[in-house]
């Protein structure tokens, strides 16, 4: 084998951890600038120099040539874009990112103490393999394996003796994630819109490439409720609106009631209490002091038609004042589903924690 050294350079080592520090940063300022890939750059202009991330030769203008030619953005009559290639990346480092808070929260799990369904252990037995679980191993079964292979004498078991029952677990499933647009996700100087993306876009990427069979639709909800096709999540972003979570349920619940997966759920996250209501004749009542009874009622009504369908909401509070988390508690209440009370810091991790242990698929051993 023809091996060949050369010398190593520590300035171009540095040059390159350098520039993925500058890539991680500039995706982080996408998502807070809605997609806005010059405000981003300008941004990332900005922090660099402030904190000595430029140098060697390296500034925005050589960061931004840098971009388009791994066509991660482009140009248009409209200015810098990100491309299909962009936004690609941008849910891969999301589902990274989540997953590396994902091990690094391993211990933590604040839901609401509510059962839900989980695998059914069915009687036959298979040989162990690598990665089942071991409360599934049979023992009358792995115990007659050793005696067959070293008599009751001798008595020892070994790998090879290891046997796990078969279990059923539901196909796949049709997630809808709601996200909460209204004016106080980015209220009092706290960015609670940015996770909720991050979120989205994770799930995305996760969905598409490891669960295929299963769907994810994600819906806004401010004044009204309306479905975003996945990739325009990089460019949401919140307005001036009040918090009509019915319409949100009600537009979750027909886009469900059209899937074929036999499990159905909705994840909702937001930070404030409902505060909007849409009239039969198309009006928007709103009401941003307090909690309006006439409101809430109508939306806990809508969260038992849920359970009354079959589909479990989880909701994800970026809040714990206690007017809303006793709100909460009764809207989890009356559709029988699972509540989190996180920060913005630590959302992605109880997102996917819920979605990972609870989707169900038929699988072998666990």
């Amino acid at each position: 084998m023809d091996v060949r050294y050369s010398q190593f350079d520590p300035r171009l080592r540095s040059l390159r951890e350098r520039i993925e520090q500058l890539r991680d940063l500039f995706q982080q300022l996408l998502l807070q600038t809605d997609g806005d890939v010059e405000e981003a750059l300008r941004w990332l202009d900005h922090i660099a120099q402030r904190y000595g991330l430029f140098g060697d030769g390296l500034d925005i203008e050589t960061l931004k040539k840098l971009l388009e030619k791994e066509r991660t953005i482009r140009s248009s009559p409209q200015g810098l874009q990100l491309t299909r290639k962009g936004e690609r990346a941008l849910r891969t480092s999301s589902l990274e990112l989540v997953f590396s808070n994902l091990r690094k929260d391993a211990g933590g799990d604040h839901r609401v103490p509510t059962a839900g369904r989980g695998s059914e252990r069915l009687p036959e037995t298979r040989p162990y393999a690598f990665g089942d679980p071991t409360d599934r191993i049979a023992a009358n079964e792995t115990l007659t394996n050793a005696i067959r292979r070293g008599g009751i004498d001798s008595l020892s078991i070994e790998a090879q003796d290891l046997e796990v029952y078969e279990s059923e677990h539901d196909s796949s499933c049709a997630t809808v994630l709601m996200i909460d647009v209204s004016h106080s996700m980015i209220l009092y100087g706290e960015d609670r819109i940015t996770p909720a993306k991050r979120v989205a876009l994770a799930l995305t990427e996760l969905i598409t490439t490891r669960y295929p069979k299963d769907s994810l639709h994600v819906l806004l909800f401010g004044d009204e409720a309306w479905e975003v096709p996945l990739d325009e999540l990089p460019y949401v972003g919140v307005g001036p609106y009040h918090t009509n979570t019915r319409a949100g349920l009600l537009l979750a619940r027909e886009i469900l009631r059209k899937k074929k997966q036999a499990n159905r759920q909705i994840f909702m996250i937001t930070d404030g209490k409902p505060s909007a209501l849409t009239e039969r004749n198309g009006d928007i009542y709103k009401n941003p002091f307090g909690l309006d009874r006439r409101v809430v009622n109508k939306t806990l009504e809508e969260a038992d038609h849920c359970r009354r369908t079959g589909i479990p909401i989880t909701t994800f509070m970026l809040t714990q004042d206690p007017a809303l988390v006793e709100f909460v508690e009764n809207f989890t209440r009356a559709n029988r589903g699972r509540a989190y009370y996180s920060g913005v810091d630590r959302l992605d991790s109880f997102v996917f924690v819920d979605y990972i242990q609870n989707r169900r698929k038929r699988t072998r051993g666990g």
